[in-house]
């Protein structure tokens, strides 16, 4: 067994292996805090006729790693993955993957399994680092290592490792994994921070993840297997100088093609041309041939933008795309909006329900509530494929929780705005950065909707262009100059600040000059964003839609919730079918807040009258009409509302002397009585005595009135 050991945050962190999961290629057992989390890597020894990477990560919370057992019929994990098995598994992979050689086959499965879950230490960052560390101590040709550290600020201080208590008192959440040279990924989410404190939090978090690069290297010292010999199929230079002439001038004439569609189609048509002028010479390696022709279109589009300024659809690279938007673009739903910038497009959707809807997460170590929601669909014809409709991809869940971290921050609270928000973003057209039109869209119909965010939110993706020394940052990037590019960069946020960041970085050397800069460009196109959006609706509507849900708030005293629910839920379901079945109905047990909601105002008034009515207690000193349930000796018991029964003393019956109860009330007779007193039992004193004076006062006092006009 090999251990190393460090400090992040003031607390250990080690790496240890050699004393389990011994058959894997690598793997680690990381320590930080309680938590323990094991990553193992394994590749099959077959090298297969692939044209990608075949890499796959699997991340994995186990629920007896917070000493708890799993919900559902079957008691046990492994089964669909929760949102945040997927998001962290695509934490790990996104750094790790471009450190493979290019050519690599062999498949290749990382594992991650949290076995022991801190409450304090969240188990992600562990995993990227250990599944950096399970490569390095494996025989295959990785080329690392990374680590990753999170990044919290707290009082205005940058906290390396916060707890999760620290968390909750921060305004930044950011996830950073680097290599020696340079910081390859970014995610995470802040409430409306400068730009200049993120470029500052980000360089923080490259000093703080070093130590753990320093801890995989010796790791790999003592225990590490040796590397496998593997070497890039090489280029035939002939064939790669023969594809470049046959093809130079269709490269520049699909650059110079603006329309995403046609110029996939020029490109498969200059595909066809050049096997067709090969000939025999291409028989067989039509793969090879597709490869050159990638590298040219790579190599001829880096130079027109690094040489003319000049990108594919003529652009500067700080222009944007046009953009157009619309709203209450769908009669029936509670907002709608439709956001296009370019040929990307998003139809996003807002619906409003009660807060029995919102979304319970049961996870290894906590359960969430949450109110707001956001969705993001990609169906195939947005890019014009033919696919198999399937549930939605790691992608899919990744792009809707970066734009729902970018909204989270101006999202009101329940006190507030006491409904469950969900927002649904289709993408209609794709070509690049549909995760950040759905920012935009969202928040247009967010206030299409009448929910009172706090401000508006804009997203804008940046790329980046480098060689040696030239360097130009790209705003506003298409799908080509994504996949051509060295930068992803994903910044949405407010006109105050950033609410979401997201980076995937192809190169070293990100200086950092190079962040400031697409900090800054990001910064200034948002606002011409958030310029135009408000164009369009500037503010949240005064009103809900008509088929919105509306909601009725009342306060009952908790230790009547239950006589409002009635045994097995009689009482509760009683009211709903007497208001027609169109009222939802949510009450707090510990509080006694309830919350009526309807489209039907109607219905949702009648509800709340009904339950005030059963909910309302006994007030000494009021006059009240009862029903005689229960005559006696000793006098009568009288129900003043459903469930609230008080006596009426026979002393207390009248003025005169009275002998026997019935001489004056009989069993089902209506009463008019006056609370004279309620003990500490909580058993009510009524008067029927006393309401008369009652009665004979306002009578006089009527009387009085009239004599005076």
């Amino acid at each position: 067994m090999y251990r190393v050991e460090t400090e992040i945050g003031g607390r250990p962190f080690v790496l240890e292996t050699g004393r389990v999961a011994r058959q894997a290629h690598g793997a680690v057992l990381v320590s930080h805090g309680d938590t323990v989390v094991l990553v193992t890597v394994v590749a099959s020894e077959e090298k297969r006729d692939l044209d990608f990477l075949p890499l796959t990560v699997e991340y994995h919370e186990m629920y007896y790693a917070a000493g708890r057992i799993p919900g559902g019929y079957f008691r046990r994990e492994l089964g669909r993955p929760s949102e945040k098995e997927v998001i962290t598994a695509r934490l790990i992979d996104r750094p790790i993957r471009p450190l493979f050689p290019k050519k690599w086959r062999y498949e290749t499965q990382v594992i991650a399994t949290v076995l022991s879950l801190d409450p304090e230490v969240d188990s992600d960052i562990l995993a990227i680092t250990g599944a950096s560390a399970a490569l390095e101590l494996s025989h295959l040709p990785f080329k690392g290592p990374i680590a990753a550290v999170r990044v919290g600020r707290v009082n205005g201080q940058f906290v390396l490792n916060p707890t999760a208590s620290e968390l909750r008192e921060s305004d930044l959440n950011l996830v950073v994994a680097g290599s020696e040279e340079a910081i390859v990924m970014v995610e995470g989410l802040a409430r409306e921070i400068p730009e200049a404190v993120m470029e500052e939090a980000l360089f923080f978090a490259h000093e703080g993840l070093k130590p753990l690069l320093a801890l995989q290297r010796e790791l790999r010292e003592k225990a590490g297997r040796p590397k496998m010999a593997f070497e890039e199929p090489p280029v035939d230079e002939a064939l790669r100088a023969r594809v470049f002439e046959l093809a130079e001038a269709g490269v520049r004439e699909i650059l110079e093609t603006p329309a995403k569609v046609e110029r996939n189609r020029r490109r498969k048509a200059l595909f066809q041309e050049v096997l067709a002028a090969l000939g025999e010479e291409a028989s067989g390696r039509e793969a090879e041939v597709r490869e050159y022709l990638d590298e040219l279109e790579r190599t001829r589009m880096r130079e027109m933008v690094l040489s003319e300024g000049r990108r594919i659809d003529g652009r500067g690279p700080e222009d944007l795309r046009p953009i157009s938007c619309e709203v209450s673009v769908l009669p029936r739903t509670h907002g709608s909006a439709l956001f296009t910038r370019g040929e990307t497009q998003v139809l996003v959707v807002t619906t409003l329900g009660s807060s029995e809807e919102e979304q319970r997460l049961d996870l290894p170590g906590e359960e969430i509530f949450k109110h707001f929601m956001l969705h993001y669909n990609f169906p195939p014809f947005c890019v014009g494929e033919v696919k198999p409709l399937r549930g939605p991809s790691r992608r899919e869940i990744g792009h809707g929780m970066l734009a729902e971290r970018a909204l989270t921050p101006v999202i009101p609270g329940e006190e507030e705005f006491p409904y469950t928000i969900r927002v649904v973003s289709d993408v209609l057209e794709s070509n690049g950065s549909s995760s950040m039109a759905t920012v935009c869209g969202a928040t247009l119909s967010l206030m299409d909707a009448g929910v009172p965010i706090r401000d508006m939110v804009a997203g804008i993706a940046m790329g980046l262009v480098k060689e040696g020394e030239r360097v130009v940052v790209l705003t506003d990037i298409l799908g080509d100059e994504d996949r051509m590019g060295d930068m992803d960069f994903k910044v949405a946020g407010t006109e105050k600040g950033v609410t979401a960041f997201q980076m995937d970085v192809k190169v070293a050397g990100i200086t950092r000059e190079i962040m400031a800069r697409a900090l800054d460009q990001a910064r200034k196109a948002r606002l011409k964003i958030l310029e135009i959006m408000r164009q369009t609706i500037d503010r949240p509507r005064e009103t809900l839609s008509v088929y919105a849900p509306r909601v009725i708030t009342l306060e009952i005293s908790p230790d009547k919730v239950g006589q409002i629910i009635g045994p097995g839920g009689k009482t509760i379901k009683g009211i709903i079918a007497a208001c027609g079945g169109e009222v939802k109905i949510d009450i707090e047990d510990q509080t006694g807040l309830v919350r009526i909601y309807s489209s039907n105002l109607e219905a949702a008034e009648k509800a709340a009258k009904m339950i005030e009515e059963l909910a309302q207690e006994a007030e000494v000193g009021k006059v009240y009409l009862g029903k005689v349930t229960r005559v006696t000796d000793f006098g009568a018991f009288v129900e003043l509302f459903p469930g609230t029964v008080g006596l009426i003393h026979i002393s207390q019956l009248d003025h005169r002397r009275v002998r026997k109860v019935t001489d004056v009330l009989q069993e089902g007779d209506e009463v008019l009585v006056k609370v004279i007193d309620i003990d500490k039992a909580g058993r009510i004193k009524l008067s029927r005595k006393a309401a008369l004076e009652e009665s004979v006062r306002e009578v006089e006092e009527d009387t009085g009135e009239s004599s005076g006009q």
